[in-house]
C-alpha cells in the first residue's frame, strides 16, 4: 500500500511538472511574440515619445494635428497606451520655435511632427537624428527641408499643403468677371507665401489680369498693407500665409468697407472673412502625416519616404462676405461649393 502511494505521488508530480513546463513554454512563446512585435528589426521600442511643434493657433494647423493623432490611433498607436504626445504651440513667435525645438531634442523625442514651414525649418536645424514629419509645408524642396520629393535623403519628410493656386485665381475670375487688377498680399518673411504669391501673379497674368505684389513683415504692417491697395485694385488674393491667416479680421475691416473682395488660400481664412477659396482638406493632410509616423514607428526609413501631396480639393464660399459685398455666386459654383459663415474675430486678431 505504501509503495502504491509513493508511485501515485511520483506520477502526479511528474504530470504536474509536464503541465508547468507546457504553461511556461506557452507563456514564454507569448512573451517572445510580444517582444518580437515591439522590437522587430528597425522598429521603435514602445511606448514612443512624440513631440508636436506648431507655429500658431490656426484652424488649418489644428485640423492637421487632429488628423495626425486620429490616424495614429487607427493604426493602433494611442496616446497614454503605447505612445506619449507632447504638444507645443509657438503662438506665432519664431523665437518660441527655437526654444521648443531645443526642448524636444534635449528630451530625446522619438518622432516630431512639425506643423508649418517655419516650424519644420527650425526643427530640422536642431537635429539630424530625430525623424521629423512635417505637415502644412508648401514647397519642401525650395524650403530646404528635403533633397527631393521622391527621395528626401535625410531625417525629414511629410505632407505638403501646396494649395491649387491656379484654381484659386480661376475662381477669382469666375466670381469677379469684371475684375481687371488684383493685389496679392503676403508676408515677406515666409518662404511658403512667397512661392504661392509668385505662382498667383503668373496665373493672374495668364488670365489677362494685372497683378501687384504687396508685403507685410509683422502684425503691425498688416493694416497699412491692406490700406495701400484700396483704390488700386478690384480684388485681393492672399495665399496660405501664416501672418495674414492670423489677422484676417484686420484685413477685412479695411477692405470690406471699400467693397474689395478677398480670395484666400484655405478654409480657415474664408471663415475669417475671406470671400472664397479652393482648398485642400487639412484634416486629411494630417491623417497622411499620421500614417507616415506609424510607418516610421514600425521601422520605415524616413529618408526614403516620398513627400505626399493631397489631391482632394473643394470650393468654400463665405455667404456672409458675399452678401456684404453684394456678390452673386454663379449657380455652377454654388452647386459644388461648401458654404460657411464668418467666425467672430479672436481677441488676438483684434
Amino acid at each position: 500500500m505504501k509503495r502504491s502511494c509513493i508511485f501515485v505521488s511520483a506520477v502526479m508530480l511528474a504530470f504536474t511538472l509536464v503541465l508547468t513546463g507546457c504553461a511556461d513554454k506557452q507563456d514564454g512563446s507569448a512573451q517572445s511574440t510580444e517582444q518580437t512585435e515591439q522590437t522587430a528589426p528597425g522598429a521603435m521600442e514602445l511606448p514612443v515619445d512624440i513631440g508636436i511643434i506648431q507655429l500658431a493657433d490656426l484652424p488649418a494647423f489644428d485640423a492637421s494635428r487632429e488628423g495626425f493623432v486620429a490616424a495614429l490611433a487607427e493604426a493602433g498607436y494611442k496616446e497614454g497606451e503605447n505612445i506619449e504626445i507632447e504638444f507645443q504651440n509657438a503662438q506665432n513667435y519664431p523665437d518660441n520655435l527655437k526654444v521648443i525645438s531645443q526642448k524636444f531634442v534635449n528630451d530625446g523625442k522619438d518622432i516630431v511632427l512639425a506643423v508649418s514651414t517655419p516650424a519644420a525649418q527650425v526643427m530640422a536645424e536642431e537635429t539630424k537624428d530625430i525623424p521629423i514629419i512635417f505637415a502644412a509645408v508648401t514647397d519642401p524642396v525650395k524650403s530646404g527641408l528635403v533633397a527631393s520629393d521622391e527621395v528626401p535623403g535625410a531625417n525629414v519628410s511629410g505632407v505638403s499643403d501646396l494649395t491649387p493656386v491656379n484654381e484659386q485665381i480661376e475662381l477669382l475670375k469666375k466670381l469677379l468677371p469684371d475684375a481687371h487688377k488684383i493685389s496679392i498680399l503676403y508676408c515677406s518673411g515666409e518662404d511658403n507665401s512667397r512661392i504661392q504669391a509668385e505662382t498667383a501673379k503668373n496665373s493672374a497674368e495668364a488670365l489677362g489680369l494685372t497683378a501687384e505684389l504687396k508685403t507685410a513683415s509683422t502684425e503691425n504692417d498688416i493694416k497699412a498693407a491692406a490700406q495701400s491697395v484700396v483704390g488700386a485694385c478690384d480684388a485681393v488674393y492672399i495665399p496660405t500665409d501664416n501672418l495674414f491667416s492670423s489677422n484676417m479680421s484686420v484685413v477685412t475691416e479695411v477692405l470690406d468697407p471699400a467693397n474689395i473682395p478677398v480670395i484666400v488660400g484655405e478654409k480657415g481664412m474664408v471663415e475669417g472673412g475671406g470671400l472664397a477659396s479652393v482648398t485642400i482638406d487639412y484634416n486629411e493632410l494630417g491623417r497622411l502625416a499620421g500614417s507616415m509616423a506609424a510607418q516610421v514607428i514600425e521601422g520605415a526609413d524616413i529618408s526614403s519616404m516620398p513627400v505626399q501631396y493631397p489631391d482632394n480639393t473643394g470650393i468654400i464660399i463665405n455667404e456672409d462676405a458675399a452678401a456684404e459685398l453684394g456678390i452673386t455666386i454663379p449657380e455652377d459654383v454654388s452647386a459644388e461649393a461648401e458654404t460657411v459663415t464668418s467666425a467672430a474675430p479672436s481677441d488676438e486678431a483684434q
